[in-house]
Parts: structure tokens; C-alpha cells; sequence
């Protein structure tokens, strides 16, 4: 991959706090796709002193997309970076620095040039680093909620509240899904389709509780990929879901997106009062741990998800994983958790 050297200097300026003349580079895409591109760079920087600097800097290039009832969430971290919220951060609770922001001509695609994050991240990370990522989200959080910094309160590209409330009504409409579970046809366990079916027929009530709950800034893609730990820090990358939502939403994905089955009801056990903990320290008793929602937030937002991998899985295997995320999801109703 070609990258502009202008805007390399740039960057790497900022990262090393002086003048950087030249560079060298190789690239290794990290992930992304069509929509998404994200490179490591790595090379040596000479700086105007002659002094030779190695480095690694991540460049995410986004382009223009339209994501359901979020449209502006393709710029979101552009916009976020512009904006006071990395002050609310702390030591053990960042985001990645960004070095420097661009955005085309036409207005369609933005490129940061990113903190590059080594750490221990997905299904290697522990359950004491899954614990600690609930502490420190409930204390981030809490701390938010309890001191209503303005910085966060002007954001003016942020997801709306209603989000996952919308989207799980969206599945809901879609007859694939839908119409699967309560046909002849489903495979699943009687007990697996009627907990999909039971949250369909009491949503009213349940988003009802739900809207009770405090209003937090939530990342809205709280899964283990996103989470990395370093030297007790907790950093969380990809925010361009990021917006208002209601107290443990993230928790819910923290649990079963891409769930880790071996230790799904370990980590539920652990997080969700983790978490509360966390929020407890600075906005106080609120929300009683025993009125969470995190089972109902884990069954709105990834029941039908779950139902869709299933029916549209390119193997035996998937298709189980998808069935066992359901039968695990369906043992969490049975747990009681206490403080």
C-alpha cells in the first residue's frame, strides 16, 4: 500500500514531540474491508536533527457508509477526535491517541493516523482482564454520569439512545427470522425458540424497565476484539458506534459478542457486578445490581443476530456455534448475582 508521506510526517511529528523529515515504511493490513482499511506502518523517521527513530503507527481509512439508523456513524470517530472527549479519559481507561486527522475533498472519506496499541486482546484476554474491562467501563461510566462534564454533552455525532431498541425492532420485522423460529421448520430446542419468542411478547415491558435505567455514554461495540489490555490498562478501539445508551448495554456485548462458550457464565458471573462496582464508585447505589437488564440487552441484541448466523452459516460448525451462544445465553436466566 502507497501512504502519503506528507501526512506520515505529519504524524509522526506529533507522535515523537518534534520534526520529522523523512521515513521509510512497510504496511501490514490489521484488519477492515471494503468499507474499511486498517494498516500498521512501521519504519524508521529521521528527525531534523538527524536522529533515527524506529516507530509503529496505525493508519484507519473509512469511507463513506450508511449504517442502519446511524448514518453519520462512518465519520463518528473523525468528529470524536475533534471533540474534548479524550480529556474525560483516564490512565487506566484510554482510547488510542490520534496523531492526525484528515478528511477528503469531498467529504467521504476520513483517515487517523492512531496510537498503535500492543496488549492482549480477544479470546487470549483472561477473566480477571474481562473483569477489570467491566471496572474500569462501570467506573468511566459512573464517573460521566455523576459529574456531567460538558465536553460530552455538546458531542453533537453520537448515536441515539434509541439505537439498539430500533435495530432489534428492525430484526423483529424481518419474516426470516421471525417467521424461522415459530415455524415447523426450526431446528432449534422447543426452550431455545420460546426464549426468543418470550422476549418478543413481553419487548413493551422490558424496553420499559430498560428506559429507567441511567443514560450512559456507551461504546456500543464493547466486544473482546475491540479491548485491549496493557500493563492494567484497558484501551478500546473502533468508536464509531459510540452514543447514548442505557446502564449495562455493554456489558451485554462484553458477554455474547463472540462469545468465549468455555467461560460465558464465569464471565457473566464476574462482569456484570464488576461492572456496578465500577459505576457504584462514582454515581452511587442507582441502579440495585438485582434490577440489571444485562440478560434482556444480551437476547434484543444478539437473539435474532444469533438466529441470522444460523440460517445463513457456511458450515456445521458455525451453525452449532451459533445454537450453543443460544443454549448459553438461555442458562443466564437461571443466574442470580449479588454484589
Amino acid at each position: 500500500m502507497k501512504i502519503p508521506t506528507e501526512a506520515l510526517y505529519t504524524a509522526l511529528s506529533e507522535l515523537f514531540k518534534t520534526t520529522i523529515t523523512s521515513a521509510d515504511y512497510q504496511t501490514l493490513q490489521l484488519h477492515g474491508g471494503t468499507l474499511g482499511d486498517v494498516q500498521l506502518v512501521t519504519g524508521t523517521a529521521e528527525t531534523a536533527d538527524g536522529e533515527q527513530r524506529p516507530y509503529h503507527i496505525v493508519l484507519k481509512i473509512q469511507k463513506k457508509w450508511e449504517r442502519y439508523d446511524d448514518p453519520d456513524s462512518w465519520r463518528r470517530e473523525y468528529d470524536l477526535y475533534a471533540s474534548p472527549l479524550g480529556a474525560t479519559f483516564t490512565e487506566s481507561f484510554r482510547w488510542p491517541v490520534c496523531y492526525h486527522a484528515e478528511m477528503n475533498e469531498a467529504g467521504d472519506e476520513m483517515r487517523l493516523w492512531l496510537e498503535y496499541m500492543d496488549g492482549i486482546s480477544g479470546l487470549e484476554l483472561t477473566g480477571d482482564m474481562y473483569e477489570q474491562a467491566a471496572l474500569e467501563l462501570g467506573r468511566y461510566q459512573g464517573k460521566l454520569y455523576a459529574e456531567q462534564p460538558e465536553g460530552p454533552q455538546s458531542l453533537t455525532n453520537l448515536s441515539h439512545p434509541d439505537l439498539m431498541k430500533n435495530t432489534y425492532l428492525h430484526y423483529r420485522s424481518w419474516p426470516v427470522v421471525y417467521d424461522y423460529i415459530r415455524s415447523e421448520e426450526c431446528e432449534f430446542p422447543q426452550h431455545v425458540r420460546q426464549m426468543l419468542i418470550d422476549i418478543d411478547e413481553h419487548s413493551d415491558d422490558i424496553f420499559a424497565r430498560i428506559e429507567c435505567l441511567p443514560l450512559v455514554l456507551c461504546h456500543r461495540d464493547f466486544w473482546v476484539t475491540n479491548i485491549i489490555y496493557s500493563g492494567g490498562t484497558i484501551a478500546l478501539i473502533d468508536w464509531d458506534t459510540s452514543g447514548w445508551g442505557y446502564l449495562g448495554e455493554d456489558i451485554a456485548s462484553l458477554i455474547a459478542d463472540e462469545a468465549d462458550l468455555d467461560h460465558m457464565i464465569e464471565y457473566y458471573q464476574r462482569c456484570v457486578p464488576a461492572y456496578y462496582r465500577g459505576f457504584a464508585e462514582y454515581a452511587g447505589e442507582i441502579a440495585p445490581l438485582a434490577g440489571h437488564c444485562v440478560y434482556e440487552f444480551i437476547l434484543l441484541v444478539f437473539g435474532y443476530r444469533l438466529v441470522e448466523g444460523y440460517l445463513h452459516a457456511d458450515s456445521d460448525d458455525k451453525k452449532t456455534e451459533c445454537l450453543n451462544t443460544l443454549e448459553k445465553v438461555y442458562e443466564l436466566k437461571s443466574l442470580q448475582l449479588s454484589v
